[in-house]
């Protein structure tokens, strides 16, 4: 029986007619197909700006989510919205042919505003926002957020000259008015016209099946913008325009970006071409440019806003992971966490073992810096985390059974292994879950310390409001310089159950992953 595709999309009536484009062509390939709606952060907080939400995927996140928990195939998306880096284990799809990239200008009355001092105009754009004021100083630009319909009847209920919305928005429902006005003048979003399949990168039945609804020339152009938006290290909160096309005639792709203050006074511009084939430096080169003419000063300007709102994270955060956070966020971090791994003896693993339980990737690194692949005999492999999992099947072996927490696990042994015996390579400090259930069950567990686990516990400052917590030896090592007078942000339960027994206020990720911690801090942040 062939594999019914579940496509993941939006609420909102554009969302879901992009997902129902996705289907049909999807369905003349002879595919099945059905409708997934989920709902996104974007379309659950629309009282403040999406440049002060400052979360980089906040229309994709939920639907990335529901693709790792395995409730959908593949997700539909307005390409603009997606961050130029994708969760691990999730990949492009495929770029469906490109549609207006404009931006259009939606009139309330007409056009004698565009002369006048005090005009204003809606948006809940940034980039749209900063070029508005970059042309019309001394304009206002009030913030409009909602979907297309949404928009369009605030714009009718309010005394604003207009609003700026995506043609492509617009035109794919059928709500461009007559009167609507192309501002040609002004550089689109990164992708903005453009509609992207994510698709898991394990899933070949799905890979295979939107790979023929892939539209090259928008693939390589699209692709050009959001290199560069990358590049420029912008997201959701700086304001970077984007466009490249093909000159049918030369053969060339023809490129405009810009970078510009959150005010508009500043503005920082490139325009390039290259020969099709010969554009693989295109973004570089172009962001290059901005960069060595003070785009990093210039952004570095804005982010000297004073900040809301700071937080601890007890493990440190690589950048692309600290660009998640809202630029009114603070963020410091230190590893409260050190490693040693122990020398194990040869003895431990000189025979093959019947079954192997590893909690932890410090688990698997402590076995891969004593032993090669070969080396280690294991017949059965049991673990927690799919991180954990993905890190043994590249240094050690395949993994018979994957769960996402001690507890899971240690209940999946019980029944399985039924009165066995397990080799559980393990941490000096440890929670007792796993070794108490089996124990408790009948199974002999023979602990291996394969690693040891040293607290490096900073003091934080008093004006910290929340701190990241990843593991319970996290919170163990924050507690001996630190009170608990602040919000507990947890990876997962353990960690939430171990930060409990000094926190009133704890919160727990959806996925026992860094990304959902740092979600749970953009959402706090943004109800606060």
């Amino acid at each position: 029986m062939q594999k019914i595709i579940r496509i993941g999309t939006r609420e909102s009536q554009l969302a879901l007619w992009q997902a129902n484009k996705v289907r049909k062509e999807l369905e003349e390939l002879e595919y099945k197909c059905e409708i997934v709606p989920i709902k996104s952060t974007g379309d659950i907080i629309l009282d403040k700006p999406l440049y002060e939400l400052g979360i980089t995927g906040i229309f994709t996140k939920n639907l990335d989510i529901a693709m790792l928990n395995g409730d959908i195939d593949i997700a539909v998306h307005s390409m603009k919205d997606v961050p130029t880096v994708l969760p691990e284990g999730i990949v492009q799809g495929a770029v469906l042919k490109r549609a207006n990239y404009n931006d259009v200008l939606v009139l309330k009355d007409n056009e004698e505003f565009f002369g006048q001092p005090n005009g204003v105009i809606a948006t809940g754009s940034l980039r749209r926002k900063a070029q508005w004021l970059n042309r019309y100083p001394t304009h206002k630009v009030v913030d409009l957020r909602g979907n297309v319909n949404t928009r369009l009847e605030k714009l009718n209920n309010n005394e604003w000259n207009g609003a700026v919305f995506a043609a492509a928005g617009l035109e794919r429902i059928g709500k461009r008015p007559a009167g609507a006005i192309n501002l040609s003048w002004m550089i689109p979003a990164p992708a903005q016209g453009a509609i992207m399949i994510t698709v898991l990168d394990n899933d070949d039945f799905s890979k295979d099946a939107c790979e023929q609804l892939n539209h090259y020339e928008t693939q390589v152009c699209v692709g050009i913008e959001r290199d560069f938006l990358n590049r420029l290290e912008g997201g959701c909160t700086a304001p970077i325009g984007a466009l490249a096309y093909v000159d049918a005639k030369t053969e060339e792709i023809n490129f405009k970006g810009l970078l510009l203050s959150r005010d508009g006074k500043k503005k920082l511009s490139v325009t390039k071409n290259a020969k099709v084939g010969r554009h693989k430096f295109l973004a570089k080169d172009c962001a290059d440019y901005i960069i060595n003419r003070g785009g990093k000063q210039l952004m570095a300007e804005d982010e000297g806003i004073e900040k809301e709102f700071s937080i601890y994270s007890t493990k440190k955060l690589s950048e692309v992971q600290k660009k998640l956070l809202p630029t009114s966020v603070a963020v410091q971090d230190s590893d409260f966490i050190k490693i040693r791994f122990n020398r194990i003896a040869p003895k431990v693993v000189k025979s093959e073992i019947e079954n192997v339980v590893i909690t932890s990737q410090n688990g698997v690194e402590a076995l891969a810096n004593s032993f090669t692949a070969d080396e280690l005999k294991f017949k059965n492999i049991y673990c927690v985390g799919r991180r954990t999992k993905k890190l043994i099947e590249q240094k050690i072996g395949n993994v018979v059974k994957s769960e996402r927490n001690a507890e899971k696990l240690a209940n999946y042994l019980s029944k399985e292994i039924n009165g066995g015996e397990v080799t559980y390579f393990c941490s000096d400090l440890r929670l007792d879950t796993l070794p108490t259930i089996l124990k408790e069950n009948g199974i002999t567990v023979n602990e291996v310390e394969a690693y040891k686990t040293m607290y490096s516990s900073e003091k934080v400052e008093d004006k910290v409001s929340g701190v990241l917590f990843y593991s319970p030896s996290t919170v163990e090592s924050y507690m001996q310089k630190n009170e608990a007078n602040k919000i507990a942000f947890c990876i997962g339960e353990s960690t939430a159950k171990e930060a409990r027994k000094y926190f009133d206020n704890v919160q727990v990720a959806n996925l026992p992953t860094v990304e959902s911690v740092i979600e749970m801090v953009n959402l706090h942040f943004v109800k606060a």
